[in-house]
């Protein structure tokens, strides 16, 4: 109770110091705001490119699907990696995506993938470096291909080897000037395909277009780019199966390995990429980042101490001749500690509250006017709420142990 006392007297005195100097209170506490604005702006920005990539992999990969292919990796390989891989792994190639649906296809779903770029024309206009892709029907099956208007080519258009299309936003903009596309022709290395479905807006990743695709049966790309590179494949369990995608993709392996003759205790001779390896890169990358960026931006946090030392050091001097009042009528060493301390908490706080709501609402603002995706956490916001108030403590201490150890008649000499 005593202590409760002592507190909330100080707390008062420190609040009536506060109000005398609101001016340079305010000063005070502008390194605390910037400093903690910084750090939840940058945690924001970071979490919410994590949940950007995570939306991207979502869109790329589904929910349980897995890529097979000689080479797929996250991150960037060394040159030696590389060789090794192209060595050591081989190529896949549409005979071996059917070997795989003869095997396990009743258990698996697969698309070949492939994409190249090329320059597409329609109505005297050219599209330039579109990307093309040629995959198998079942595709919408696996991953994601939201489309608006019509529909996705179906497994007889695949197998007769029809010149059919599904195209992204952008080429519709482009060459069709916004109209509904489905039924009209646009042309790819000098074949003519009719547009049967339109895909959903889906914005852009890291500047690069998503909405510039252009759909393709995979037995018509082979027939225009030919298949010799190879491809990758896509699969995902059927859903009667009730195969978890580890299950699914351990069934892929063992059939490619026996297809391949890998030796058993041997590496497999392909790659396969899952949603959570490229998750778990993600995780590394942005921690990387967070490690180096919020530690820099806390540099101000720390000038925002050094400021708050530095006033609660003139605050001290100029309120010696109270300090011996006060020791002179009993106050006791821990009671001034108690009560610049306070002061100095009050102030980082102050300014850690005001940093916060600053750097909720510019994350808020940047959200809504440029799109961008900024996640404010509560890990940031602790974070941010701990510093500034452990710089509160840290920069008052010095000043506070000063002030409680002035001696009482020296104290009251003061002019």
């Amino acid at each position: 109770m005593h202590f409760y006392y002592d507190l909330t007297t100080a707390a008062a005195l420190a609040l009536d110091s506060i109000r005398a100097h609101k001016l340079r209170s305010f000063l005070t506490l502008l390194g605390v705001i910037i400093g903690v604005a910084s750090v939840v702006l940058v945690g924001s920005a970071i979490d919410g490119l994590g949940v950007y990539a995570e939306g991207i992999t979502a869109k790329a990969f589904g929910s349980d699907s897995y890529l097979i292919a000689q080479i797929a990796s996250v991150g960037r390989l060394t040159r030696k990696q590389l060789a090794d891989k192209q060595r050591r792994n081989k190529r896949i190639m549409p005979e071996d995506v059917a070997y795989l649906r003869e095997t396990t296809g009743d258990k698996i779903i697969y698309s070949p993938y492939q994409q190249t770029f090329q320059d597409v024309k329609a109505e005297n206009q050219v599209y330039e470096a579109a990307v093309v892709i040629g995959a198998s029907y079942t595709l919408p099956e696996i991953r994601d291909v939201p489309i608006t208007d019509g529909r996705f080519f179906n497994e007889t258009e695949e197998r007769m080897r029809r010149p059919v299309a599904v195209i992204g936003t952008d080429i519709r903009d482009n060459l069709f000037g916004g109209a509904n596309p489905i039924g009209k022709s646009l042309r790819v290395s000098g074949v003519s395909f009719e547009v049967v479905g339109l895909l959903e807006q889906q914005g852009s990743s890291f500047g690069r277009s998503l909405d510039n695709p252009i759909y393709m049966p995979v037995t018509v790309y082979n027939q225009l780019f030919g298949g010799k590179r190879g491809m990758a494949v896509f699969g995902k369990a059927r859903s009667e199966t009730g195969l978890k995608m580890d299950d699914a993709l351990d069934v892929t392996r063992v059939a490619l390995r026996s297809h391949f003759h890998a030796r058993p205790g041997q590496d497999d001779n392909f790659d396969f990429l899952t949603p959570d390896s490229v998750r778990s890169f993600i995780d590394s990358v942005l921690g990387v980042i967070a490690a180096v960026v919020v530690p820099i931006t806390g540099i101000s946090l720390v000038v925002g101490g050094i400021v708050i030392m530095n006033i609660m050091l003139v605050s001290v001097t100029e309120r010696t001749r109270e300090i011996g009042i006060r020791k002179s009528l009993g106050a006791r060493q821990s009671d001034i500690m108690l009560q610049f301390l306070t002061e100095s908490v009050i102030l980082s706080a102050a300014g850690g509250l005001m940093g916060l709501a600053a750097g909720m609402g510019v994350a808020t603002l940047l959200s809504a006017v440029f799109g961008a995706t900024l996640k404010v956490t509560l890990p940031y916001v602790l974070l941010a709420i701990f510093v500034s108030s452990a710089v509160g403590i840290l920069s008052g201490w010095y000043p506070a142990r000063r002030a409680a150890r002035m001696d009482p008649v020296e104290a009251l000499r003061a002019e």
